[in-house]
């Protein structure tokens, strides 16, 4: 089998096995892009009193408990707490990912919300179809892209290069 055959034989094949993987990393990765911008992916940060944190882990927890929607009993039921000392504020992020936001002073709820952000990073690395599928789908997928992007560009420079030869 002649270079040019085998050489777009396997542009073909590698393109159509990795096409939906591929698509799936894109979609999710624009949705990433934009998360901060939309509500919707990701809950707007909002700003409580601009001082150090002063509420007591069993407050914070005792708190997150009176949100209902979140379906917080205990430290188990929630998946982590991020402190942002400037902005006053401390986000509570519950197993059922509902995103808790409030102020790190007064303990007051400022915002809570579905935080969908989290769902389409697991999507965009592939854990979220199988623990391990970063390892075993999305790394050869990626390795297959740059079989296809090596093979694209022999396939787009080899006429170049013959033209160039003729002259």
């Amino acid at each position: 089998m002649r270079f040019k055959k085998a050489n777009r034989a396997i542009h073909k094949w590698v393109s159509i096995v990795i096409a939906t993987p591929l698509l799936v990393v894109f979609l999710s990765g624009v949705l990433l892009l934009v998360k901060k911008e939309v509500s919707f992916i990701q809950p707007p940060t909002m700003r409580g009193e601009s001082s150090a944190p002063s509420l007591p882990f069993d407050k914070i927890l005792s708190i997150a408990r009176t949100v209902a929607s979140a379906q917080i009993d205990n430290w188990d039921d929630i998946d982590r707490l991020d402190v942002r000392p400037s902005k006053g504020l401390i986000k509570i992020r519950s197993q059922n990912r509902y995103e808790i936001q409030i102020d790190s002073h007064s303990g007051e709820i400022l915002l809570v919300a579905k935080r969908r952000s989290d769902l389409i990073e697991s999507i965009h690395d592939g854990t979220f179809f199988e623990k391990n599928a970063n390892l075993w789908l999305m790394l050869p997928s990626a390795i297959a892209a740059l079989v296809m992007l090596i093979t694209g560009v022999i396939l787009f420079a080899t006429p170049y290069m013959k033209k160039k030869r003729k002259i």
